[in-house]
């Protein structure tokens, strides 16, 4: 070989040689910047090939009843998802699917033929139909574990629990006030595939969640069942529009029982129109009617230009208030405040607001909590509507001096009865006790401070009294009377304020009191919206639901009857004059 071609031949491998070493230069730069730099982008862009993250809403909090029945849980359940990539025959796949849950097949097919990575199919499907699924063995379909909630006993306090939805949040009632303290705490599945896309390790899947807190409410849920039977009752009977009844205890503001009708079952709460989920006792106003001359009585006396005694002409039926006529259903001539308060005289509440004074009732109104939320912790609380004094015309005081002018909820009215009833302290109403740990710890102790004095022990107990005689021989009240306990109450029936007008027969019946007279161990409230128009009186349509409520519930929480409770005092008497 000559020798220019044996240097060429060395050039050439020289080359090559440095050509080579510059490849894995840079091939070793390259995956030295790719295992350093690049790490967790290309580890995080393989584990999404690999992985599929499912977030599950946790398990939320149980909601028990004051003596820790439970009124709200959640269940285990599953969901039905695809990873349409997966499907091999989605045609066939969207038919048998479709056919087990009850869903549009033409439908399915679409939504399973897109390019998503992930769908869901159906939430929350019910065991049976999740094991058919199952069954099938198909690729693509996944089963998901979820909780479902479930309300053990359907209809009773379905508007004071309202309902969670279908990812476990919230959307009405204590669920909704309260979703924070009881929410789950969501987690993270992740399905695992294999490198021909098929899932596994679904071992996770089986893990107990995290436990949320529980709440403790201050509803007795044999009292809310009383109470809903009662309502029911009176609503059918009279052919009326709706009823409410309110129990509360009078010393701390504790609902022991809101109940409505018609009911709903929050289990299937979308079958109901939302018009029957909304809690009408916290939401809704209305013109009290005659329950406010109590309050009236009240002002009265406290502003020290009337006592128990004072008497009043009644004008025999008829009075005259500028161009306006006042009646009543009966004629009187001279009455006491007590008598008026009995006999329900409106045109004895306007002469006691003429001589009181529209500031002084305003103010005395106002210290009642009227015109304003009492804060009660459920969603969507009126504030009712109580105006400026200053705007009163002479007939607007009136009005209002016998329950019409202004409005207030069922919440409201029964808090300030209850100021009556306890001596006049203005309770605060609420319906949780407590947030408690899945120990039965207490979190959080949710009873709220005491309330302000509103008007003087004095004031409050004669108010308490002028409310017994209503329920004696000659009072409107005579239907809610109890053979063993002294009840105190007042009867209300107001036209109802519909579009500007007051609608010719349509009426609000109501009934309100407590009992025992001396340390009352309820305050009850009934009111029925527009009952049937030859049966609208307070006393008529609404007394005797308030009287089996109060009756039951007395005899369930076992208070002693009065005239046992004289017969005992008697005897203690009589032992220690010997």
């Amino acid at each position: 070989m000559k020798p220019n071609n044996t240097r060429h031949i060395a050039m050439r491998i020289q080359i090559l040689g440095v050509f080579f070493c510059l490849l894995f230069a840079i091939i070793g730069l390259k995956a030295f910047h790719l295992q350093v730099f690049e790490c967790k982008k290309l580890s995080d862009r393989a584990q999404q090939e690999y992985e599929r993250p499912i977030v599950s809403a946790g398990k939320r909090g149980v909601i028990y009843d004051r003596n820790l029945n439970e009124l709200a849980v959640s269940i285990h359940a599953s969901s039905i998802a695809a990873m349409p990539s997966r499907i091999e025959n989605v045609k066939k796949t969207a038919k048998q699917v479709a056919k087990i849950l009850n869903l549009n097949e033409k439908e399915l097919y679409k939504r399973l033929s897109q390019s998503t990575r992930f769908t869901w199919i159906k939430r929350q499907v019910a065991p049976q139909r999740v094991s058919a699924v199952a069954a099938l063995d198909l690729k693509g379909i996944e089963l998901v574990p979820e909780f479902s909630r479930f309300y053990p006993h359907k209809t009773l306090a379905a508007q004071v629990l309202g309902f969670a939805g279908i990812d476990s949040k919230g959307l009405e009632g204590i669920e909704l006030y309260y979703n924070k303290e009881i929410e789950g705490v969501a987690q993270e599945y992740k399905i695992m595939k294999d490198a021909l896309g098929r899932g596994f390790d679904r071992e996770a899947w089986a893990e107990e969640p995290p436990k949320a807190n529980n709440l403790v409410l201050t509803i007795d849920r044999t009292i809310q069942f009383i109470a809903e039977e009662a309502v029911k009752e009176a609503t059918v009977k009279h052919e009326a529009k709706s009823g409410i009844a309110v129990v509360m205890s009078p010393q701390t503001g504790e609902l022991l029982a809101i109940a409505h009708y018609p009911e709903f079952n929050p289990n299937a709460f979308t079958k109901f129109k939302s018009d029957a989920w909304r809690n009408r006792a916290v939401a809704d106003a209305f013109e009290p009617g005659s329950t406010m001359k109590i309050f009236l009585a009240a002002a009265a006396l406290e502003s020290g230009y009337c006592s128990p005694k004072s008497i009043f002409y009644c004008e025999n039926g008829k009075y005259r208030i500028g161009p306006n006529v006042v009646h009543d259903t009966h004629s009187y001539d001279w009455m006491s405040i007590q008598d008026i308060v009995k006999h329900s005289s409106n045109i004895g509440a306007v002469k006691i607001a003429e001589m009181t004074g529209k500031k002084s009732l305003h103010t005395s109104l106002k210290s009642f909590g009227f015109g304003e939320k009492t804060g009660v912790d459920l969603p969507g609380e009126t504030a009712g509507n109580l105006s400026d004094y200053k705007k009163w015309r002479p007939i607007d005081v009136g009005n209002i001096a016998f329950g019409q002018g202004l409005s207030v909820s069922a919440v409201q009215l029964l808090r300030a009865v209850c100021a009556i009833a306890n001596g006049g302290t203005l309770v605060k109403p609420h319906l949780a006790k407590s947030v408690i740990d899945s120990s039965g710890n207490v979190i959080r102790d949710l009873t709220p401070e005491k309330g302000p004095s509103v008007i003087s022990r004095n004031t409050a107990k004669a108010v308490a009294e002028m409310m017994h005689m209503v329920v004696l021989e000659g009072g409107t009240g005579t239907n809610a009377a109890l053979n063993h306990y002294k009840v105190c109450g007042k009867t209300g029936t107001a036209q109802k304020f519909v579009n500007g007008s007051y609608a010719t027969g349509a009426f609000v019946a109501s009934f309100v009191g407590f009992a025992p007279q001396e340390n009352p161990a309820v305050a009850v409230l009934v009111v029925i919206d527009e009952p049937h128009q030859k049966a609208h009186f307070g006393g008529t349509v609404a007394a005797p639901a308030f009287k089996k409520i109060v009756y039951e519930s007395l005899n369930y929480m076992a208070i002693r009857p009065d005239d046992m409770l004289m017969a005992s005092t008697f005897d203690e008497k009589e032992e220690k004059k010997r």
